[in-house]
């Protein structure tokens, strides 16, 4: 019998698991990132500057924008759904009289006005769009409309038609007008809130058109502006020796918002076998800031972070588990 292409010879041998390129590296790296550069390319940059076999990031920041990229390495990466579900802050400049395709600066212009609202009726547009509120993205986004994401459709010139979608916005507030032509804002949000869509949709309110012309991140989550730091003083110059992983952050750091719940090695075993611990027998250890009723609680063990379980029907369900020491203890293992 003839061997079929591709397969293996009875007794022959096998190709060898390929190791993963790079350090073993667990933790965050908190980037401010500068305007003119994608998200996807900074992980890329300083994933090769670590040389780190898994890197992530923690919240795509549009190339005009700057400002808090976090960047998950290894067991980290687990932990971004989280970070992404946290508060995020931004300041970013609207510009009246122009509307752009991508709603922002780096777009081109559909649109023009010569009107410009006064202060109060920015100040009395603004309630509708604070609390919870039905938004539309931006047609250059990464929603997918019939399997494909909206930039490329909108690159090809097709129409774009994304339905609204719920955004929670906790503050949006006018805190400088330089000038007639521009309003600077402060805005604190929830997780899939696009900036570029508040500042579209509140210049058509005032009765005009505009689009960001800035826009910088100041908080994604537990990370604050003072965690930052500058891309390009981690490249450096090509005779600088790379960067120390002392820069990255703890893995659990990310989850600092989320309470804590003391298991013991034995229930640690139990979690990581996928099985569910009863509140009853957790008596006493439940954190008060934790939500029995579908809250999520950070279980630790000895000061390990085992995962993230979430307390539903009487049990902690084991939902996110960081498995082994490396990632329990969130750092560089030699």
């Amino acid at each position: 019998m003839s061997e079929r292409k591709g397969g293996h010879r009875p007794g022959g041998h096998r190709r060898p698991h390929r190791k993963p390129k790079g350090r073993p590296l667990d933790g965050w790296l908190i980037v401010d990132k500068p305007s003119g550069i994608g998200s996807t390319d900074v992980v890329n940059k300083v994933k090769r500057l670590f040389d780190a076999q898994k890197a992530g990031h923690g919240g795509t920041l549009d190339p005009l924008a700057t400002g808090l990229l976090p960047v998950a390495f290894g067991a980290a990466t687990k932990t971004v759904p989280y970070v992404m579900d946290g508060t995020k802050t931004y300041r970013f400049t609207l510009k009246f009289g122009e509307a752009r395709d991508t709603d922002d600066a780096d777009g081109q212009v559909t649109e023009t006005s010569d009107a410009r609202p006064t202060d109060a009726q920015i100040e009395a547009a603004l309630p509708a769009f604070r609390g919870d509120i039905m938004q539309v993205p931006p047609a250059y986004s990464a929603i997918k409309i019939g399997g494909e994401r909206a930039y490329d459709l909108a690159r090809e010139g097709q129409a774009v038609e994304i339905a609204p979608r719920p955004a929670r916005v906790d503050r949006f507030e006018l805190v400088e007008r330089p000038d007639a032509d521009t309003a600077i804002f402060h805005v604190q949000s929830g997780k899939g809130v696009y900036m570029r869509s508040l500042a579209r949709d509140l210049a058509r309110a005032c009765g005009t058109v505009g689009h960001i012309a800035a826009l910088r991140r100041l908080r994604v989550g537990p990370f604050l502006e003072e965690h930052g730091i500058p891309l390009d003083r981690l490249l450096g110059s090509g005779d600088t020796p790379p960067p120390s992983p002392d820069l990255l952050l703890p893995v659990l750091t990310a989850l600092a918002d989320i309470p804590a719940l003391a298991v013991t090695e034995s229930e640690a075993a139990r979690l990581f076998q996928g099985q569910a611990i009863s509140l009853v027998d957790l008596m006493g250890r439940v954190p008060d800031a934790a939500d029995p009723n579908g809250g999520l609680v950070r279980a630790m063990a000895g000061g390990r972070l085992i995962g993230l379980c979430r307390l539903e029907d009487g049990w902690m369900q084991p939902e996110r588990l960081l498995t082994g020491e490396r990632a329990a203890a969130g750092g560089e293992q030699p």
